[in-house]
């Protein structure tokens, strides 16, 4: 089967509940990321200038983007900071069936 497009491919993928889970797992990380990216453009900053503004070298903001690199607490307050933004870090209680196969596949408490 050749798949026309990649939303196509995608959903055809993400059939496979374990590959599902696996994606559903990164999004958290994807919504940072994309969030940091959105609010850079909407001030009309490159890379580089944020990396002036933040102290972080323009290669890092870029492996951050792009999802090669994961930037600690830290840096994404720095950058939320030079966004004028600010970090909002929640703990939501899990579904519990999400909960329940999580506690199976770990091997620590």
């Amino acid at each position: 089967m050749i798949m026309s497009s990649y939303r196509e491919y995608k959903a055809q993928v993400l059939k496979d509940p374990q590959i599902k889970a696996e994606y559903d797992a990164l999004q958290p990380e994807f919504d940072i990321i994309q969030t940091l990216i959105d609010a850079r453009k909407q001030l009309h900053l490159t890379q580089k200038e944020l990396s002036g503004l933040t102290g972080i070298t323009q290669a890092d903001i870029s492996r951050i983007e792009s999802g090669t690199r994961n930037p600690s607490l830290n840096m994404i307050k720095k950058i939320a900071r030079a966004l004028n933004m600010q970090v909002k870090l929640e703990f939501v209680p899990m579904s519990e069936t999400s909960y329940v196969k999580e506690k199976k596949g770990s091997s620590h408490n």
